[in-house]
């Protein structure tokens, strides 16, 4: 089933669609004045401004939302309009079905969301445990580390209910990069931003490890092809860098 924004999973755990952030009282959104502008300025002529501060580390986003006194046509209203640009689902010699673009992106711009079922903890693990070797797993986990030594999980499972997020493909050297940005809540869109000038026809991917624009590459650790003595699936991105294994997370699969 198609939905271009994120919904409740099956077990109820999250509402993404709950509004719960406070609107901005400002007519013009100006940083650091404007309150959803408080962490700096998120986006300059649609395209997103600085990924990393000076520590390597991706930096908090948020738009303004249905509760601030600004307009439809506020600066910092980018990933809530949606798709941009013409994206088609194709299919690949090796890995699938893939998506790519059929007109130029130029970087930093907003590409598309991956959407799905918003799941809590349990039910993540409990869809992954389900799962069969041959099976392909679209559930994402996406662990944000706050100042504070706080990790906040946001798990997005669109293998029933999702957007044309769900046919990226992974690559060590990809050409997107994935930063959660908040609209309406604290549960964030998982919104990709290209991260280079990107060609008509050209497919689009992302990492799937999260470690692009976020872990120095000196800080990357050499993948086997087990771990946890659960085999790997091999990576067909093609990349020079390629780690030849697909990025694995057995958190989903800790019975602690």
């Amino acid at each position: 089933q198609y939905s271009p924004d994120n919904v409740a999973g099956a077990d109820g755990a999250v509402d993404p669609t709950e509004i719960t952030l406070p609107g901005c009282s400002c007519r013009t959104c100006v940083a650091p004045a404007c309150s959803c502008l408080r962490h700096g300025r998120n986006y300059s002529r649609s395209c997103i401004g600085a990924t990393a501060d000076e520590a390597g580390f991706a930096r908090p986003v948020f738009e303004c939302n249905t509760l601030c006194g600004c307009g439809e046509a506020c600066h910092n209203r980018l990933v809530q309009r949606g798709l941009q640009f013409r994206l088609e689902v194709f299919k690949t010699a090796r890995k699938g079905w893939g998506l790519r673009t059929l007109e130029f992106i130029p970087r930093g711009r907003f590409v598309c969301e991956y959407a799905g079922e918003v799941l809590g903890f349990n039910e993540a693990r409990r869809r992954i445990q389900a799962q069969t070797p041959e099976d392909s797993n679209y559930i994402i986990a996406v662990r944000e580390h706050l100042h504070n030594g706080q990790v906040m999980e946001t798990f997005v499972d669109p293998t029933y209910i999702g957007n044309v997020g769900r046919f990226l493909n992974h690559s060590c050297e990809p050409n997107l990069f994935m930063v959660p940005v908040r609209v309406d809540s604290m549960v964030p869109k998982l919104a990709l931003f290209a991260a280079t000038d990107i060609s008509a026809g050209e497919e689009l991917s992302y990492d799937y490890s999260g470690r692009f624009h976020n872990i120095p590459v000196t800080e990357r650790v050499p993948q086997t092809s087990e771990e946890d003595n659960i085999p790997k699936k091999p990576c067909y991105c093609g990349a020079r860098a390629c780690a030849s294994f697909l990025p694995w997370d057995s958190s989903l699969f800790s019975t602690a």
